[in-house]
């Protein structure tokens, strides 16, 4: 895939159809970095090949990009669990290498805080790994700021860092 020829970018809700590419998209990812299920990381998620149905639940959301028909990233935004019932959760953001760098994170990030706000989180949680820096600088300009403890129970046992952001 070209970006340097023209393309066509769209952000937009999952569907069904789109579990089977998002999923592929998360496995890639999570290899290129070393994100191995064994240490909790979300190829461990046993929803992974249904994010469609999972996302579609009340507070929760998830977003694909595509360019030219192709899935090539996404992320979501969920209720987090065992928390107070103010908090979301910024959830599985990954993108494949072609689309990295072009501000689609960003928009995507947007979007789900967006979305959050209208369903009346006033807190965004997000656990990452500190090897993920360009991640982690989107969401510190995102004006996300770092915390020592994690909250809720994601059993993300391999995510040291942990950032939230007031909505």
């Amino acid at each position: 895939m070209n970006l340097a020829a023209p393309v066509e970018i769209a952000l937009r809700r999952i569907t069904p159809q789109d579990n089977a590419a998002i999923a592929r998209v998360i496995r890639e990812v999570s290899a290129e970095y070393g994100l191995t299920a064994d240490k909790g990381y979300t190829v461990a998620d046993p929803n992974l090949d249904e994010l469609y149905q999972v996302y579609s639940q009340p507070g929760h959301a998830y977003w694909v990009v595509e360019v030219d028909g192709e899935v090539v990233g996404g992320g979501g935004v969920a209720p987090l669990t065992c928390s107070e019932p103010d908090i979301c959760e910024l959830q599985k953001m990954y993108f494949l290498p072609v689309v990295r760098g072009k501000g689609l994170a960003k928009r995507l990030a947007l979007q789900a805080m967006d979305f959050a706000r209208e369903k009346d989180f006033k807190r965004c949680y997000l656990e990452t790994t500190a090897f993920l820096t360009e991640a982690i600088a989107l969401y510190e300009r995102l004006g996300f700021e770092h915390i020592s403890e994690p909250l809720g129970c994601t059993g993300h046992v391999d995510c040291e860092v942990r950032m939230i952001k007031s909505l």
